[in-house]
């Protein structure tokens, strides 16, 4: 009982305070909203690197070149891994499933327009879109420059996360799945080869920007379908 007094004097005390600025004409003093924190998308530790691609160890990998991140319980950040991101290449505009909406583990939710074409991709995750990166949207070209960054895509809530983790890739083929899609990638466009080549084995970020918009839409819908 004398905890739940000393609360009710708390409350009557800071009540009358309120009152009694508002009658002077101040505005009461009221603390900050604190700000949601971030988690960082990539983990202290070097990524590694495979076939010239960052993979960091940290995420978990869709087989459609997504990756998903928990940012606590039930909670993913989403975005693209490397891969996708080079042969994207700068897109001029991106569109993302809205707020409130439910997504399927597999659906193409994910656009991307490049000079008049269109490339979708696969949501990694199951549920609903909490929120989307404003800011990519506004500059679609921070997707190409910084995937695992500024370039993250959105948040959702995954209710059922053991089933959705049924369908990432697994920790120890993850190397080899991406080399696979570096071979395929490269057996598709051997120019491509050639140029990462000229920049010592690293890909350029421009990868695809010399390809007509017909054949870039057909090269990354090849690499980054997952059907």
């Amino acid at each position: 009982m004398s905890v739940l007094l000393v609360l009710l004097m708390f409350a009557i005390f800071v009540t009358i305070d309120y009152v009694r600025a508002r009658q002077r004409g101040e505005e009461p003093v009221v603390a900050p909203a604190r700000e949601r924190e971030t988690v960082p998308v990539l983990a202290a530790e070097e990524p590694q690197h495979v076939g010239g691609f960052r993979v960091p160890r940290n995420l978990r990998y869709h087989p459609g070149h997504g990756w998903v991140m928990n940012e606590r319980r039930n909670l993913a950040r989403v975005g693209v891994d490397d891969i996708a991101a080079t042969v994207l290449g700068p897109v001029d505009k991106i569109q993302l499933p809205t707020p409130g909406r439910w997504i399927r583990q597999g659906q193409r939710v994910m656009s991307f327009f490049r000079d008049g074409q269109k490339v979708e991709m696969n949501s990694p995750v199951e549920g609903e879109v909490l929120e989307v990166n404003q800011e990519l949207l506004a500059n679609p070209k921070k997707l190409h420059t910084d995937p695992y960054g500024e370039g993250w895509l959105m948040t959702v809530h995954v209710p059922d996360e053991e089933s959705v983790k049924r369908n990432f890739m697994p920790k120890k083929m993850v190397p080899a799945w991406i080399q696979e899609a570096v071979d395929r990638l490269y057996a598709r466009q051997p120019q491509l080869a050639g140029a990462a080549m000229a920049e010592g084995g690293e890909p350029m970020r421009d990868l695809t920007s010399a390809l007509p918009a017909a054949n870039w839409k057909e090269l990354a819908e090849e690499i980054l379908r997952n059907e």
